[in-house]
């Protein structure tokens, strides 16, 4: 049980640094890609929502912390960008093409 515990607690830890990583990927991403403020598309990309999308909200986190931890800030960006980015543009797209058929107000 104990040990259990401890890994509950390592992963939340990592999830935490984790979280952080992904925030600043994606103000710096935003900013480079619409040379804009963009707090709704932040929201979209770094809510747990978005994020059970890929896996449990949490481990997808910490995973994110570990590479960071364990490679560095380059490669726990690069991470994001192979891994959550392609995820995030396609469901980007799909939002696009639900708001021009008027499904969903922009």
């Amino acid at each position: 049980m104990k040990h259990n515990e401890e890994r509950l607690t390592r992963e939340r830890e990592e999830a935490w640094i984790g979280d952080a990583v992904l925030a600043l990927f994606v103000r710096e991403w935003i900013l480079r890609e619409q040379c804009a403020l963009d707090g709704e598309k932040f929201i979209r990309f770094t809510s747990n929502d978005f994020l059970r999308g890929i896996g449990n909200p949490t481990q997808v986190e910490a995973r994110i912390g570990c590479v960071y931890r364990d490679e560095g800030m380059a490669e726990a960006y690069k991470y994001i960008e192979d891994n959550l980015l392609p995820v995030f543009l396609g469901q980007e797209r799909a939002r696009a093409q639900r708001i021009r058929n008027g499904e969903l107000k922009g």
